[in-house]
Formats: structure tokens, C-alpha cells, sequence
């Protein structure tokens, strides 16, 4: 991965983490890895445990960054969201996946939150 491509990323969720704690989410951890891989941000919204996956693009060369949360990565990213719900035992904490879209402007960054963007795919 490219120096480039770890700093986009890098602001991408530093701007995702202060919207979502404008927005009223309590951010619990960021960049949760286990073995079957990472989630940028968990993140509580009232009663709801959120897991939240950052696209950050600096151009839309690539599709926009919601296009980028394809059927692979929601997969993968329910596996490690049951791996954290069974690791910290949240079996009934009602829980659900935003995802939050960073466009990094020259001007200022254009961030949208997509809530309940997808259900768990098992």
C-alpha cells in the first residue's frame, strides 16, 4: 500500500470519527483487527453497537467511494463483526453497519453517513 494511499485513509477516518461524534456516536474503538480482518470504527449510537467502514477518495477516478462497499467487503466485514460481538459477548446488543463516504476536496471534505447501509450477510 502506497505512503499516499495510508494517508488518504488515515484523514478519511479522522473526519469520519469527528462527524460521527458531531452526529451523537460514541466511538469505541478504531481500527479493530482480528484475524479475519479490520473495522475502522465501532461506535455506539444511543442503544445501537455500529460497526462503520470509511471510503475516502481524493478524486472520483475509482467510482465514488459507496460504491467501493461491494458484496465481498459487506461479507467480510459481517464476519469480523460477529468476531467482535462473540469476542466482548454482545450477542443481543442490537447492532447494524453505516458506512461513511470521505470525499477529500481542495476546498473541504464532503462526508456523507449512509446509516444501516447493509445487514449482516452470513
Amino acid at each position: 500500500m502506497t505512503r499516499e494511499k495510508i494517508s488518504t485513509g488515515k484523514l478519511g477516518e479522522d473526519i469520519a470519527a469527528g462527524h460521527l461524534t458531531g452526529a451523537g456516536y460514541e466511538i469505541l474503538e478504531r481500527n479493530f483487527r482480528c484475524p479475519l480482518g479490520e473495522i475502522d470504527i465501532v461506535a455506539r449510537d444511543r442503544e445501537t453497537l455500529v460497526f462503520v467502514e470509511v471510503r475516502s477518495r481524493r478524486t472520483d477516478s475509482y467510482g465514488s467511494p459507496l460504491e467501493s462497499v461491494g458484496f465481498a467487503k459487506q461479507k467480510k466485514l459481517s464476519l469480523v463483526a460477529a468476531y467482535y460481538l462473540n469476542r466482548h459477548d454482545l450477542h443481543l446488543m442490537k447492532a447494524r453497519f453505516d458506512v461513511v463516504a470521505v470525499k477529500l476536496r481542495p476546498s473541504r471534505p464532503e462526508v456523507e453517513l449512509v446509516r444501516d447501509a447493509f445487514d449482516l450477510i452470513s
